[in-house]
């Protein structure tokens, strides 16, 4: 039997023109084919640097799941915080952004105290504007500083300050290479609300260091302490976290998860071990 083999190149086409390799034309597919996905990861790693710096000009919407344990004087409380995050820049001008940062906490929680069974609903609402450089320093340094405010927005006497507070906060940070490290603060004075209620009078401080890889995972270590200064008491959680950029439908999310230990805790609060799961959706711009 004899085969006829057909020439590799063709004949020449009629109008003189030279026909494309198809060979060359796969070759260029494939090699789209390979570099689209790494620029997909260098996009996924500039947005988990982003999402890592808490004045970057991206909205995005945390839903951060918290599970907290030890609470009351025997210990046997429970409670579940859903914090719903929305983060809104605005540009104010070339030169700032207008940064808006809002945390509405769903509670669930059981046995706070002796007799107070269970409770869900709305906490209180914490919200903050960042005034902001759209450039970092000549050193580096990104910052921000606003007002802070907070809002009754407590569903349940036990969920709820009955306080509407006010007072500065304010953040600072370097990103250098895969690392981003900072301190976030804030202190409230409560200014309005149920005088049968304790007055607010509490500074919040979190530094936080964070390492991202070229493919968008972050490693992370960061403390949240909380002092009150009415009763003397303070609270400092530690949390460690990995967290993943991920693309579903299309929509770019960071999904992060870790331990918690209370190294400090409010009498009769959250005490040991607790655990984070935070869901992010971003919309670049």
């Amino acid at each position: 039997m004899i085969h006829i083999v057909p020439s590799a190149r063709g004949p020449a086409p009629r109008d003189g023109r030279r026909r494309r390799d198809p060979r060359r034309i796969a070759a260029g597919l494939l090699a789209m084919c390979l570099l689209l996905p790494a620029a997909a990861r260098a996009n996924d790693e500039d947005l988990a640097k982003q999402l890592a710096n808490p004045v970057a000009a991206l909205v995005s919407v945390p839903f951060q799941n918290n599970w907290e344990r030890g609470i009351g004087p025997d210990g046997d409380g429970r409670r579940y915080r859903l914090n719903i995050q929305p983060v809104i820049p605005n540009n104010l001008n070339a030169d700032w952004n207008l940064i808006t940062r809002v945390i509405v906490p769903v509670v669930s929680q059981q046995d706070v105290f002796p007799g107070a069974g269970s409770q869900f609903g709305l906490g209180d609402t914490l919200a903050s504007l960042f005034f902001s450089p759209t450039r970092p320093t000549a050193g580096g340094v990104l910052w921000g500083a606003g007002p802070v405010f907070l809002l009754p927005t407590g569903t349940d006497d036990l969920l709820t300050a009955k306080k509407w507070g006010l007072g500065p906060t304010g953040v600072v940070l370097v990103q250098s290479g895969a690392w981003t490290y900072g301190v976030l603060a804030n202190h409230v004075w409560s200014v309005a609300g149920s005088s049968s209620r304790a007055d607010v009078n509490s500074s919040f401080v979190q530094p936080f260091a964070i390492y991202t890889t070229p493919t968008a995972w972050s490693v992370g270590l960061q403390a949240e302490a909380t002092f009150d200064w009415e009763r003397s008491d303070a609270s400092v959680p530690v949390t460690f976290f990995v967290g993943k950029v991920l693309r579903v439908g299309g929509l770019p999310v960071q999904i992060v998860a870790g331990p918690r230990y209370f190294a400090s805790h409010f009498a009769n609060g959250p005490s040991g071990w607790g655990a984070r799961l935070s869901l992010t959706m971003m919309f670049p711009r």
